[in-house]
């Protein structure tokens, strides 16, 4: 919060006067004893926040994300060998992005290869004995207890090698590369980090007022901080209102072929029918964000969501005033 707010809130608001950095209070003039204390804006200077009918697009702001952005960690210990796959480049699901020092696991994998031949061929000779009656059923169950056992060791040997592989878990672009070679890691340690490209998504809350009227598949477009444009469609609601914020979540899903990219900030429009939205002056906005609410004599710095300009020196609130409730303009 900027000092010129602080400021602001100092000179209109009695509530925010213990801000002042330890400084003495300023004896109470005769003229605030009625109001506790607290020094009331002028009538001129106070305006109700309305509820009023516009059949503009709800703008809500929002970040790009995608579903597919994952940490790709070391699930083996070894020293790194060699680097496969670079920052930005763009890989498909299972490509080998590092290797690991794997010599220990190509020997384990070929004892175990070794180890289901030799159990296989006495199983199979063990059941032929015990057929023609020269062993016993006990020793061709043996047999096959350890073969059985020697095909679970080759499993496990060859995991061992697969996981001195690492590899992409889906198709997207490198975001990050923390794997060095000759390095020594350990199971968990972060290696790569792979985003998907697509489906691009941007979540919003929208206000109650105007979320009746919205449902999967409504179209939006998504406007982003560079001037970017794209089409969007709702692809998932939540079924209920939050009982906190009074609005509802929705999810969009960006077209194709723009050139959004996940984690920027955009603009989010929806719906172009009437719609009713709470509205107070520009004045009563301070730049961050914030409004000065006036309630019970006291005033309190309070954040706020804006949404669009709907004229007339009025800006529309998405969330953080309730229609009656009263705030101060700083130029009346």
């Amino acid at each position: 919060m900027s000092a010129a707010i602080v400021r602001k809130a100092l000179l209109l608001g009695g509530s925010l006067a213990t801000i002042a950095c330890g400084k003495e209070r300023a004896p109470v003039p005769a003229a605030q004893a009625e109001t506790g204390g607290v020094a009331v804006p002028p009538a001129s200077a106070i305006a109700t926040a309305e509820t009023t009918t516009v059949s503009l697009p709800l703008s809500l702001p929002s970040q790009l994300y995608v579903e597919h952005d994952a940490a790709v960690l070391a699930r083996s210990s070894g020293m790194v060998q060699a680097i496969l796959a670079d920052l930005g480049a763009s890989v498909k699901a299972g490509q080998e992005l590092a290797r690991l020092e794997s010599a220990d696991q190509e020997i384990a994998l070929a004892q175990a290869k070794e180890k289901v031949t030799r159990t296989r061929q006495t199983a199979e000779r063990q059941r032929s004995l015990t057929t023609g009656g020269y062993a016993t059923r006990a020793d061709s169950e043996q047999a096959e207890f350890e073969y059985r056992d020697a095909e679970l060791a080759l499993r496990k040997a060859q995991r061992d090698l697969d996981l001195t592989r690492i590899v992409a878990p889906f198709a997207g672009v490198i975001t990050s590369r923390a794997a060095r070679v000759q390095r020594m890691v350990n199971p968990g340690d972060s290696l790569f980090r792979v985003t998907a490209l697509a489906p691009l998504l941007a979540a919003v809350r929208v206000p109650e007022t105007a979320a009746r009227g919205l449902r999967v598949g409504a179209q939006g477009q998504v406007l982003g901080a560079g001037g970017e444009s794209a089409r969007a469609r709702v692809i998932r609601a939540s079924p209920v209102m939050d009982a906190a914020s009074g609005t509802r979540e929705l999810v969009l899903e960006i077209g194709g072929g723009s050139k959004l990219r996940p984690g920027g900030a955009v603009t989010v429009q929806l719906g172009s029918e009437e719609r009713q939205v709470v509205a107070i002056p520009k004045s009563a906005v301070a730049r961050e964000g914030y409004a000065l609410v006036l309630e019970d004599n006291r005033t309190s710095l309070r954040a706020i969501t804006l949404g669009r300009d709907i004229g007339g020196d009025r800006v529309e609130v998405v969330s953080g005033i309730a229609p009656g409730e009263k705030v101060v303009q700083t130029s009346p």
